[in-house]
């Protein structure tokens, strides 16, 4: 199941049943977990660890050293996790000393074509990263999370779960569960995902806190701090509300509003 032309280094550890196609590079201090597919022409550099059944296209580049001019060749990694579907030309970078020195990717997540995740990058399951979307150094993104086309993340930015960023949206500030956030260039705040929530089974009392809590954070008029009051008392009947309000309290780059 590897073709004769690829370039394997000996350190690397290939698991069983795992496909290699021909001219795939898989560099030193790599690791391939068993039932992964890897297509032609894919560059795979180390120290990288991919799980299980995942699904790598051709001219795919995994593993390369981050772009950042701090980076001074010190031991960093790449870290995908299981049955991710990665498309032509998608690019991922390893972590850098100062970002924790590891890029991670969970499981179940589709990195459509051209897609680019950069060093110290955090993305959790069942997310979606469609053409041309791109993240910066450090952006952490939440399960069940969706990128739309050409859509991307300045540095530090924090997604949380099961946020859509529309097509052609860019951040430049985090962004709170649940949230859709659309416009072009800077993005801004355009309600909530409730299609992906009633697609992943929220019951409608849960989408009913969903939306309270948004209204108080994005229409009441109240400052940020006012809000944060309510959604304290809000938060003591609703988990999702709970998941909102710790998010706010874990920004960094500020809140998108």
């Amino acid at each position: 199941m590897i073709h004769p032309t690829a370039q394997i280094d000996p350190s690397a550890v290939i698991g069983k049943n795992v496909s290699i196609g021909a001219f795939t590079v898989i560099g030193a201090d790599v690791e391939i977990g068993e039932g992964t597919v890897i297509g032609p022409h894919v560059v795979v550099q180390g120290p990288t660890k991919i799980g299980r059944d995942n699904r790598i296209a051709q001219f795919a580049s995994l593993g390369g050293d981050p772009q950042d001019m701090k980076y001074g060749g010190e031991r960093t990694e790449l870290v995908i996790g299981d049955r991710n579907l990665i498309r032509e030309f998608v690019t991922i970078n390893r972590g850098t000393a100062e970002g924790g020195g590891v890029t991670r990717i969970g499981n179940d997540n589709w990195l459509l074509a051209y897609v680019h995740v950069a060093h110290d990058c955090n993305i959790g399951n069942h997310t979606i990263f469609s053409n041309y979307s791109a993240l910066a150094g450090h952006v952490e993104v939440g399960d069940w999370t969706v990128f739309a086309g050409y859509s991307g993340a300045h540095q530090f930015c924090k997604v949380g779960p099961h946020a859509f960023i529309a097509m052609g949206c860019l951040l430049g500030a985090d962004v709170p569960p649940f949230l859709m956030m659309a416009n072009d260039q800077s993005g801004r705040p355009r309600g909530l995902n409730t299609t992906g929530l009633k697609r992943r089974g929220f019951e409608p009392e849960r989408i009913t806190a969903i939306k309270r809590a948004y209204r108080t954070l994005y229409t009441s008029g109240l400052s940020l701090a006012e809000a944060r009051e309510q959604l304290v008392a809000q938060a003591k009947d609703s988990e999702d509300v709970r998941a909102m309000l710790d998010f706010l309290d874990r920004s960094e780059r500020g809140l998108a509003r």
